[in-house]
């Protein structure tokens, strides 16, 4: 990821001393955040946004809801960003995580009636747990089988919920733990506020743990073990780190999201085979190795579906309402994303900036003096530039 220097300043026009700027990805995420906060007063006020005629929908109380669930899944996409991301370990069964803090919360409250205060850390712990059991004996694992693991280990775990159906449910899971704090859909505001302030306080943690020296080496092993462990390091103590502190962090998602008034301690919601998926296509789609980039694919994915099912305009060829299929139209959207952004939005984002502000200050000029080539252009001249290799060049 290629980062804006704290260094960077502009000229004061007046007295002609230089001023440090702030990195338009520092604006840019101040501002998603204010955005995000002042929801619930648009919500309060049931404002309509979108396209009227086409696609309108309501910030309210539901809206509220489904936005702090999606910033759970934010959350559980970077605990997936700091392993895979960061040290290249790809898990591809990382669900069961989110599943063990989720059911330990849920279970512990049901059955024993202890408090969610008190059951939720004993589920972060037990994810914890759960990231030593698999991240230890993985160790001797690379590439594909490591991450044959870790897709092995939920299909386990579902296998034994359906043995031990009356513990666990089964697969139709477990009913509503009490939520947390006793706040339930009447007060989606503060619902919202604790995803939220909980949303800002993982993502703080994770950028400090990754842009620290443990950071760093993360990012080593990522490129080459080997010369990690040449220099007297040790790749397997920082990869147990990375497994637990990822664990942990999607426990908590799992352990809170079951005590939102939308969640449900089910498999279908916390560890099913679309669980898994999504939270990769989440990471990948916002930026790996951005903890940032997952944050926003995170909120994408748990989000641009809800919207898209609540829209009913007909599609003209098919004679089909969009939101009958709002999970394939999804999917063509995520796809397409992925071919035009390769890597992620975020890193996208900052890049489109950086070329705008060079070109403002005349940095980049085009060939002939003028301007840079639009995105578009530059898109469509690939695809046609492709075209012409895969045939053959005619003037050969």
């Amino acid at each position: 990821m290629s980062e804006d220097t704290a260094s960077e300043r502009v000229a004061d026009d007046q007295s002609g001393r230089s001023l440090p700027s702030i990195p338009g990805r520092y604006v840019a995420g101040v501002v998603g955040l204010l955005v995000l906060a002042a929801m619930p007063v648009l919500a309060d006020m049931e404002i309509g946004l979108g396209v009227p005629g086409v696609f309108v929908f309501t910030v309210d109380q539901l809206f509220l809801l489904d936005l702090t669930a999606a910033l759970y899944f934010g959350m559980f996409a970077m605990s997936w960003d700091t392993v895979s991301g960061y040290t290249g370990q790809i898990s591809f069964g990382h669900g069961l995580f989110f599943a063990v803090g989720g059911y330990t919360s849920a279970l512990l409250n049901l059955g024993f009636g202890i408090d969610p205060l008190l059951s939720i850390p004993v589920g972060i712990v037990l994810a914890a747990v759960a990231g030593i059991l698999i991240g230890v004996p993985a160790l001797r694992l690379r590439g594909p089988y490591l991450s044959l693991v870790t897709l092995v280990a939920p299909l386990i775990l579902l296998q034994l919920f359906i043995f031990r159906s009356d513990v666990f449910g089964g697969e139709l899971g477990l009913r509503d733990p009490e939520p947390f704090l006793g706040f339930g859909v009447s007060q989606a505001s503060t619902v919202f506020y604790i995803a939220l302030a909980l949303f800002v306080l993982i993502m703080a943690l994770l950028l400090l743990v990754t842009r620290s020296d443990a950071g760093r080496v993360f990012t080593a092993i990522r490129e080459d073990e080997d010369a990690v462990a040449s220099v007297g390091l040790n790749p397997a103590k920082f990869k147990i780190f990375a497994f637990v502190l990822s664990a942990a962090v999607g426990g908590l998602a799992g352990a809170m999201y079951v005590h939102t008034p939308i969640g449900g301690p089910t498999p279908s919601e916390l560890f099913s085979t679309t669980v898994n998926v999504e939270v990769i296509i989440a990471a990948v789609l916002g930026g790996m190795g951005t903890i940032v980039g997952a944050a926003i694919g995170g909120i994408f994915v748990g989000l641009v579906p809800i919207l898209l099912d609540e829209v009913g305009v007909v599609i003209p060829v098919l004679g089909v309402p969009v939101g009958e299929i709002d999970f394939l139209l999804f999917a063509v959207i995520t796809l397409f994303l992925l071919f035009v952004l390769p890597g992620g939005i975020l890193r996208s984002v900052l890049n489109a900036g950086s070329r705008v502000r060079g070109w403002r200050r005349g940095d980049e000029v085009a060939t002939d003096g003028g301007r840079p080539e639009r995105v578009v252009t530059r898109v469509a001249r690939r695809w046609y530039d492709g075209l012409r290799e895969e045939g053959g060049d005619d003037d050969e």
